[in-house]
């Protein structure tokens, strides 16, 4: 299976109160070492994920929870079933339990890029942008061809350009150029990509 190959509908996520600003979520069969653990898993086992993965695709992130809560608590080092655990827990808008999930998988598979862009995208929507640039950045370490967490990286830059110029604007009036740039940009966050990018390479 390719790696990063997309699910059928990546859905972009509001990340900041307010109006939303889209950061992309990384709806990846993961590669390398997980693609290898997954290659342990039984045919049932392999039904299962895709019926997982088709549910969560189609939004049916509630009636997937509980399977993949029980399937994951079967199968602990199944890194696959815990992606997809922590992608419904975003869908459900639990966060913080998002992100925790999400941490843990990053400390037990820390080359993979996946993970970092979704603790991103959660860092992000609590309006933590440094946070979300760090993780973003690690992503891009681990895999410099991640497109989701290249998009990502480039929206949280522009995010913390524009809080950067109204904590100078706070202090002082800003030249007329500078207000330009600032419409600009902030026009650009809230139109957001017009379509979604494919996830990975």
């Amino acid at each position: 299976m390719p790696a990063h190959q997309a699910l059928p509908d990546a859905r972009p996520h509001p990340w900041l109160p307010g109006p939303p600003s889209p950061l992309w979520r990384a709806w990846a069969v993961l590669p390398g070492l997980v693609l290898g653990l997954s290659l342990l898993a039984s045919p049932a086992r392999a039904d299962e994920f895709t019926e997982l993965r088709v549910l969560l695709a189609r939004g049916e992130a509630a009636t997937a929870l509980p399977r993949l809560e029980k399937a994951a608590a079967a199968a602990p080092r199944d890194a696959q079933l815990r992606f997809l655990l922590g992608v419904a827990l975003m869908d459900l808008q639990r966060d913080e339990a998002a992100l925790a999930h999400f941490s843990s998988m990053a400390q037990d598979y820390p080359e993979l890029p996946d993970p970092y862009n979704n603790i991103a995208l959660l860092q992000a929507r609590a309006g933590r942008l440094e946070a979300a640039r760090q993780a973003l950045e690690t992503a891009l370490r681990n895999d410099p061809s991640h497109r989701a967490a290249r998009l990502n990286l480039g929206q949280v830059h522009l995010m913390l350009a524009v809080q950067a110029w109204e904590l100078a604007a706070a202090v002082g009036p800003l030249d007329a150029a500078l207000l330009r740039r600032l419409e600009v940009v902030r026009a650009l966050l809230l139109t957001g990509p017009a379509a979604p990018p494919a996830v990975g390479r």
